[in-house]
């Protein structure tokens, strides 16, 4: 099982992030959980310096801005 993680205070871009997770998640046919990380501590916690924000199971792999769902498949594969 994949563990996605979307950190983010819940804004637009946050929003589009976790959609294009959860679709690229689907395309590759993962078996997969998403969970939405919006407690402002718990992201500082994680070393994320600005939002959003991609951890693939407990991995930081991008933050401050939304890749395209390609771009996702990739760190996801």
């Amino acid at each position: 099982m994949t563990r996605i993680q979307v950190f983010g205070p819940g804004c637009q871009k946050c929003k589009v992030l976790a959609d294009r997770a959860e679709q690229a998640a689907r395309e590759l046919g993962l078996e997969y959980e998403i969970e939405k990380v919006t407690d402002l501590n718990q992201i500082i916690a994680s070393g994320i310096m600005a939002t959003p924000a991609l951890a693939v199971n407990g991995a930081i792999k991008f933050y401050g801005h939304v890749p395209g769902v390609e771009r996702i498949k990739e760190m996801l594969a």
